[in-house]
Protein backbone atom coordinates (compact mmCIF):
# COMPACT_ATOMS: atom_id res chain seq x y z
CA UNK A 1 0.00 0.00 0.00
CA UNK A 2 1.02 3.41 -0.90
CA UNK A 3 0.28 6.06 1.31
CA UNK A 4 0.32 9.85 1.70
CA UNK A 5 -0.82 12.13 4.65
CA UNK A 6 -1.59 15.43 5.15
CA UNK A 7 -2.88 17.40 8.24
CA UNK A 8 -2.84 20.66 9.33
CA UNK A 9 0.14 21.38 12.09
CA UNK A 10 -0.89 19.75 15.23
CA UNK A 11 -3.22 17.43 13.44
CA UNK A 12 -1.39 14.42 14.85
CA UNK A 13 0.49 12.98 11.36
CA UNK A 14 3.33 11.69 12.74
CA UNK A 15 1.58 9.99 15.64
CA UNK A 16 -0.71 8.40 12.90
CA UNK A 17 1.85 8.07 9.95
CA UNK A 18 3.63 5.42 13.12
CA UNK A 19 0.65 3.57 13.86
CA UNK A 20 -0.30 2.99 9.93
CA UNK A 21 2.98 1.88 9.07
CA UNK A 22 3.51 -0.43 12.32
CA UNK A 23 -0.16 -2.32 11.43
CA UNK A 24 0.52 -2.21 7.60
CA UNK A 25 3.87 -3.26 7.92
CA UNK A 26 5.09 -0.36 5.47
CA UNK A 27 8.49 1.93 6.19
CA UNK A 28 6.72 5.53 7.20
CA UNK A 29 9.12 8.28 5.21
CA UNK A 30 9.14 11.59 6.96
CA UNK A 31 10.32 14.32 4.77
CA UNK A 32 11.25 16.51 7.39
CA UNK A 33 13.53 13.04 8.41
CA UNK A 34 14.81 12.66 5.06
CA UNK A 35 15.84 16.30 4.54
CA UNK A 36 18.23 16.43 8.09
CA UNK A 37 19.92 13.17 7.28
CA UNK A 38 20.89 14.28 4.15
CA UNK A 39 22.30 17.63 5.37
CA UNK A 40 23.71 16.11 8.62
CA UNK A 41 25.62 13.17 6.11
CA UNK A 42 26.46 16.03 4.04
CA UNK A 43 25.15 14.67 0.71
CA UNK A 44 25.21 16.52 -2.64
CA UNK A 45 21.50 17.16 -2.21
CA UNK A 46 21.70 17.88 1.64
CA UNK A 47 24.08 20.47 0.52
CA UNK A 48 21.62 21.82 -2.20
CA UNK A 49 18.64 22.00 0.44
CA UNK A 50 20.56 22.90 3.49
CA UNK A 51 20.17 27.02 3.17
CA UNK A 52 16.24 26.60 2.65
CA UNK A 53 16.09 24.50 5.72
CA UNK A 54 18.43 26.93 7.71
CA UNK A 55 16.10 29.75 6.79
CA UNK A 56 13.01 27.92 7.72
CA UNK A 57 12.12 28.55 3.80
CA UNK A 58 10.33 25.29 1.83
CA UNK A 59 12.93 23.34 -0.19
CA UNK A 60 12.27 24.08 -3.70
CA UNK A 61 9.84 21.61 -5.96
CA UNK A 62 12.93 20.52 -8.50
CA UNK A 63 15.26 19.56 -5.24
CA UNK A 64 12.61 18.15 -2.76
CA UNK A 65 11.05 15.75 -6.36
CA UNK A 66 14.86 14.23 -6.08
CA UNK A 67 14.72 13.28 -2.43
CA UNK A 68 11.47 11.97 -2.81
CA UNK A 69 12.76 9.89 -6.06
CA UNK A 70 16.21 8.60 -4.31
CA UNK A 71 13.64 7.43 -1.19
CA UNK A 72 11.57 5.62 -3.28
CA UNK A 73 14.24 3.76 -5.19
CA UNK A 74 15.55 1.96 -1.99
CA UNK A 75 14.56 -1.81 -1.28
CA UNK A 76 12.66 -1.29 1.83
CA UNK A 77 9.75 0.73 0.26
CA UNK A 78 9.74 -1.44 -2.36
CA UNK A 79 6.09 -3.69 -0.63
CA UNK A 80 4.33 0.19 0.01
CA UNK A 81 5.10 3.41 1.91
CA UNK A 82 3.54 6.46 3.88
CA UNK A 83 4.93 9.77 3.06
CA UNK A 84 4.50 12.15 5.76
CA UNK A 85 5.36 15.75 4.56
CA UNK A 86 5.04 15.93 1.15
CA UNK A 87 3.24 16.83 -1.17
CA UNK A 88 3.11 20.28 0.25
CA UNK A 89 1.36 21.86 -2.76
CA UNK A 90 -0.70 21.06 -5.88
CA UNK A 91 1.75 20.72 -8.00
CA UNK A 92 3.75 18.58 -6.20
CA UNK A 93 1.01 15.81 -5.97
CA UNK A 94 0.98 16.26 -9.70
CA UNK A 95 4.84 15.20 -9.67
CA UNK A 96 4.71 12.68 -7.24
CA UNK A 97 1.92 11.33 -9.68
CA UNK A 98 4.38 11.60 -12.13
CA UNK A 99 7.53 9.91 -10.36
CA UNK A 100 5.26 7.08 -9.47
CA UNK A 101 4.00 6.56 -13.01
CA UNK A 102 8.02 6.63 -14.25
CA UNK A 103 8.82 4.10 -11.25
CA UNK A 104 5.91 1.87 -11.96
CA UNK A 105 4.43 2.29 -8.71
CA UNK A 106 0.88 3.91 -7.76
CA UNK A 107 -0.58 6.44 -4.83
CA UNK A 108 -3.58 4.11 -3.32
CA UNK A 109 -4.57 6.83 -1.04
CA UNK A 110 -4.41 10.47 0.33
CA UNK A 111 -5.19 10.50 3.94
CA UNK A 112 -6.28 13.99 5.02
CA UNK A 113 -6.83 14.66 8.62
CA UNK A 114 -9.35 17.03 9.02
CA UNK A 115 -8.87 18.98 12.48
CA UNK A 116 -10.47 22.37 13.34
CA UNK A 117 -8.61 25.53 13.08
CA UNK A 118 -9.44 26.26 16.70
CA UNK A 119 -8.22 22.79 17.63
CA UNK A 120 -4.49 23.02 15.48
CA UNK A 121 -3.53 26.16 17.57
CA UNK A 122 -4.49 24.61 21.13
CA UNK A 123 -2.64 21.43 19.87
CA UNK A 124 0.23 23.25 18.45
CA UNK A 125 0.42 25.59 21.75
CA UNK A 126 0.65 22.42 24.22
CA UNK A 127 3.68 20.78 22.61
CA UNK A 128 5.46 23.59 23.61
CA UNK A 129 8.36 23.15 21.11
CA UNK A 130 10.50 26.50 21.21
CA UNK A 131 9.17 27.17 18.15
CA UNK A 132 5.70 26.80 18.28
CA UNK A 133 5.07 30.97 19.54
CA UNK A 134 1.17 31.68 18.55
CA UNK A 135 2.07 33.77 15.93
CA UNK A 136 4.09 31.42 14.14
CA UNK A 137 1.79 28.70 14.24
CA UNK A 138 -1.32 30.42 12.95
CA UNK A 139 1.03 31.85 10.06
CA UNK A 140 1.85 27.65 9.46
CA UNK A 141 -1.98 27.18 9.86
CA UNK A 142 -2.70 29.75 7.29
CA UNK A 143 0.12 28.46 5.19
CA UNK A 144 -1.09 24.59 5.52
CA UNK A 145 -4.83 25.96 4.48
CA UNK A 146 -3.80 28.01 1.93
CA UNK A 147 -1.51 24.83 0.04
CA UNK A 148 -3.55 21.90 1.33
CA UNK A 149 -6.94 22.80 0.27
CA UNK A 150 -5.22 22.71 -3.61
CA UNK A 151 -4.05 19.37 -2.55
CA UNK A 152 -7.41 17.92 -1.66
CA UNK A 153 -9.52 19.57 -4.81
CA UNK A 154 -6.53 17.60 -6.66
CA UNK A 155 -6.75 14.16 -5.06
CA UNK A 156 -10.57 13.91 -4.66
CA UNK A 157 -11.54 13.80 -8.24
CA UNK A 158 -9.06 10.72 -8.65
CA UNK A 159 -11.51 8.91 -5.81
CA UNK A 160 -7.74 8.94 -3.89
CA UNK A 161 -8.75 10.96 -0.52
CA UNK A 162 -9.83 9.77 2.46
CA UNK A 163 -11.41 12.32 4.57
CA UNK A 164 -10.59 11.10 8.65
CA UNK A 165 -12.07 13.32 11.28
CA UNK A 166 -9.21 14.03 13.32
CA UNK A 167 -10.42 15.76 15.95
CA UNK A 168 -11.06 12.28 18.02
CA UNK A 169 -8.53 10.40 20.70
CA UNK A 170 -6.05 9.27 18.56
CA UNK A 171 -6.79 5.58 18.78
CA UNK A 172 -9.54 6.48 17.25
CA UNK A 173 -8.58 8.24 14.14
CA UNK A 174 -6.24 5.30 13.97
CA UNK A 175 -8.95 3.11 13.56
CA UNK A 176 -11.23 5.05 11.67
CA UNK A 177 -8.07 4.84 8.65
CA UNK A 178 -7.54 1.49 9.15
CA UNK A 179 -11.66 0.88 8.72
CA UNK A 180 -12.19 2.95 5.85
CA UNK A 181 -8.48 1.80 4.19
CA UNK A 182 -10.02 -1.78 4.45
CA UNK A 183 -13.16 -0.80 2.47
CA UNK A 184 -12.05 1.07 0.28
CA UNK A 185 -9.61 -2.66 -0.23
CA UNK A 186 -12.55 -4.56 -0.60
CA UNK A 187 -14.67 -2.41 -2.67
CA UNK A 188 -11.44 -2.22 -5.05
CA UNK A 189 -11.53 -5.72 -5.69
Amino acid sequence: MRLVILGGPGAGKGTQAEGISQHLDIPSISTGEVLRNAIADQTNLGEKARPYVEKGELVPDDIMIQFIRQRLLQLDVSQGWLLDGYPRTAFQAEELDFLLEDLGQQLNWTIYLNVPEDELMKRSLQRSRSDDQPEIIQRRIEVFYQRTIPILEYYSPRNRLLDINGNQPPEQVQQEILSQLRRSATSET
